[in-house]
């Protein structure tokens, strides 16, 4: 595999995108169980985004048994002749019809005879007999409104047989492969289900996430159809005689071994189902769902005219959301939302024709889509390299979301963009790793030749764009370090070859830790010495601070150095290593330098002389770290100042030099406030030829540049004041100190 990714070319990412490919269609055709859930939870986000629109001509309105009524009204099951009161009341206030997602299957245990049962020979259960049943009293409730009752169905055989009210005309094979089947169920009493206009089942199935998407129109019970409680509602309210179910080889279209249901027809409403009869809800926006409490109705608090106003004309469902009647689901738009509300949505959407559908085509849509989308990109990715084909992917990713969205808000279809989406993931991302890959092999390549040679940054830098191998350069502003031991000489003296190079690692390792921590381009080591820059090959835009600090931060660790080396077994450490840094920045050439047989990524320019000029003087005037004037210029708030100005050897022009001894809080300190005074006012009078007053000066104040760690600055004004004294300097001398040494 590696060695086939290695020589992978154009042709060959395109035959591997269309592998992948090839993977996408047999998950497509076979849906597993984890695709085909975020096929649902993608219906889901559009449905939450865009629910179904809902106004106050609704068709169906909730009377809900909640929490508020079961306080008080009591314990549920309520007496049945509350129950006819509620029938009776909604029926007077202009109902369309009653539709009950309860099922009624025991007699009322609170009724007249049920209590004269257990008070036998008795005179009270005497009289008790004599009163009317109050489930014959709400069976008579169903004569002032037409009335749906409801039923549970069983897996196991138990309970009588369905006698739907209008049975339902099958065209067709009957679809048993896939359509529910039931051998038992739980009824309501006979005399209640006889007196109902309809008869329907209140049975819903989740999908596996424990999520209602669907409900059932039909299913099959004993052999035969039986509608739903919503499908029985609106054949009720429509009257329009039984529905039909029309299946797949109804017209022909299979045979009648794969039969599978396709629509069913109420009337001139034909309702979308899928294969097992299922009607897909599109669910209103949370608690937009007309609701009247059931407390208000049967206590008579809700006026007539009240009551009018919102049952009028209309089918009232009745159920409970109270936790204790155990009818609550989760759905798209409510993780706990009472049963009851996913029926009157169901017959809300039949009444007024309003559907969501997943067409019998819409796969043979998506799995076009994933070939031509996926065979497209899997050809067209190679050439257009990993950022553009981000873009052509994203783009295509946002068109099929874009089509999936519009179908659904403007045509009500359900188009999963799962699959399509999937094959532009997956060709991009092999694709991408594989070419990556390949090229991460090329650039190991170019690490390996290079490695020995250039900056790592570089070869970074080359692995990535190789035409950087190139001869040249660029002009930038930078800032250059030039650091040396002092006295290598005499300290190589001293020990074999070998002793002096673990001396340098030791010295050089922790040095160069500093610089490259310090955002530094380590140039070269020339012995002891070591040549840095900042602000090249990256852009640092503090590169001037950068470059002071972590020449403090050198000398700092020089001091940590001498005092613990030494105590290292087996180590070469001299006595006391003391170094001299120049720092100083203005304008260099940078580039690749050197010929076309060995390239060496450096710089060069006036800066990079300067430096070394500064580095030398350190010695001379005895300060570890000296700064040329334009980079003194940049560090604003750093214990630094003035100490003398030259002209170094090789330049015509002189130059201010500066002594850093400390970063800002060494600068705020009061000995090296006095310190820059003392020596401000020494060299005002060393300049204007006043030597006795300089000299006085540096006496008085000996014990300044003492504590500062910098008293060979001090003897050095002394001698060369001495000197002058001496043999007085010509009369055109500006102060300018003329060095004669590097």
């Amino acid at each position: 595999m590696k060695a086939f990714l290695g020589r992978l070319g154009e042709r060959g990412a395109g035959l591997l995108g269309l592998a992948v490919l090839a993977l996408v269609v047999l998950l497509q055709m076979s849906d597993p169980a984890p695709l085909a859930r975020v096929r649902m939870q993608v219906f889901d986000a559009y449905q939450v985004l865009a629910p179904r629109e809902t106004d106050n001509d609704q068709a169906v309105t909730v009377v809900d048994i909640d929490e508020d009524s079961i306080d008080r009204l009591g314990q549920w099951p309520w007496p049945r002749t509350e129950i006819a009161t509620l029938t009776e009341r909604l029926g007077k206030a202009g109902a369309k019809a009653v539709i009950f997602d309860i099922v009624f299957s025991e007699p009322d245990r609170t009724s007249p005879e049920a209590i004269a049962a257990r008070l036998q020979d008795t005179a009270m259960g005497r009289e008790l007999a004599t009163m009317p049943a109050h489930d014959a009293q709400m069976a008579d409730s169903f004569t002032t409104v037409p009335v749906v009752t409801g039923f549970f169905l069983d897996r196991e055989k138990r309970g009588r047989d369905i006698e739907p009210k209008a049975g339902i005309t099958l065209h067709g094979t009957l679809p048993t492969a896939y359509l529910p089947t039931y051998a038992g169920s739980l009824q309501p009493l006979p005399e209640l289900e006889q007196a109902a206009a309809g008869n329907g089942f209140v049975s819903l199935e989740s999908d596996p996430d424990g999520i209602v998407r669907r409900v059932p129109l039909v299913a099959i019970h004993r052999g035969q159809l039986i509608p739903s409680l919503s499908l029985e509602a609106a054949r009720v309210v429509s009257d329009v005689g039984s529905p039909n179910l029309l299946a797949s080889d109804g017209s022909g279209e299979a045979t009648p071994g794969d039969s599978a249901a396709v629509a069913v027809r109420l009337g001139d409403i034909e309702i979308p189902v899928n294969d097992a009869g299922e009607m897909w809800v599109h669910f209103p926006a949370a608690r937009s769902q007309p609701a009247l409490p059931a407390w208000s109705i049967i206590g008579g608090q809700l006026g007539y005219a009240e009551l009018a106003a919102s049952v009028r004309g209309k089918i009232v469902i009745v159920g409970g959301s109270a936790a204790g009647l155990q009818d609550l689901v989760s759905t798209p738009l409510s993780e706990r939302i009472a049963g009851v509300t996913v029926h009157a949505a169901a017959m809300d959407q039949i009444l007024s024709g309003h559907f969501l559908e997943r067409p019998d085509w819409a796969f043979g849509l998506e799995l076009l889509l994933v070939l031509v989308l996926g065979i497209g990109f899997a050809l067209l990715l190679p050439r257009l390299g990993a950022v553009m084909g981000a873009l052509a992917a994203a783009g295509g990713i946002a068109v099929v979301l874009a089509g999936s969205w519009l179908g659904f808000t403007q045509l009500r279809y359900l188009f999963d963009p799962t699959y399509p989406i999937l094959a532009l993931l997956l060709v991009y991302t092999v694709q991408t790793v594989a070419v990556y890959y390949r090229e991460e092999r090329q650039r190991s390549y170019i690490h390996s030749a290079f490695d020995r040679y250039l900056s790592p940054e570089l070869v970074r830098q080359i692995a990535d764009d190789p035409g950087k191998l190139e001869l040249g350069g660029e002009e930038r502003e930078m800032t250059v370090l030039m650091c040396d031991i002092r006295g290598f000489s005499r300290i190589s003296e001293q020990y074999t070859p070998q002793q002096v190079i673990g001396f340098l690692i030791r010295f050089l390792t922790p040095m160069s830790d500093i610089l490259l921590a310090h955002k530094a381009t380590l140039d070269k080591y020339i012995g002891d010495a070591i040549l840095a820059f900042w602000n090249a090959p990256l852009d640092d835009p503090d590169h001037h601070r950068n470059a002071a600090r972590a020449a403090l931060a050198m000398v700092a660790k020089l001091e940590i150095l001498n005092r613990e080396a030494p105590r290292v077994e087996g180590s070469v450490w001299p006595d006391h290593v003391s170094i001299g840094i120049g720092l100083n920045s203005g304008l260099c050439c940078v580039g690749n330098m050197g010929s076309e047989q060995r390239l060496s990524y450096s710089l060069i320019g006036d800066t990079v002389n300067v430096a070394s000029r500064l580095e030398g003087l350190t010695k001379q005037y005895g300060v570890p770290i000296i700064v040329g004037e334009q980079l003194a210029a940049e560090l604003d708030g750093f214990a630094m100042f003035p100490i003398d100005r030259v002209r170094v050897v090789g330049r015509a022009g002189n130059e201010q030099i500066f002594a850093l001894l400390g970063d800002e809080n060494a600068a705020a300190t009061a000995s090296f406030q006095q310190l820059v005074e003392a020596h401000t006012a020494m060299f005002e009078a060393y300049r204007t030829r006043q030597w006795d007053q300089a000299v006085q000066l540096l006496r008085e104040q000996a014990s300044l540049y003492a504590d500062a760690g910098i008293p060979k600055l001090a003897a050095l004004f002394k001698s060369r004041i001495a000197g002058m004294q001496a043999t007085p300097p010509s009369s055109d001398w500006d102060g300018v100190y003329v060095a004669t040494e590097k």
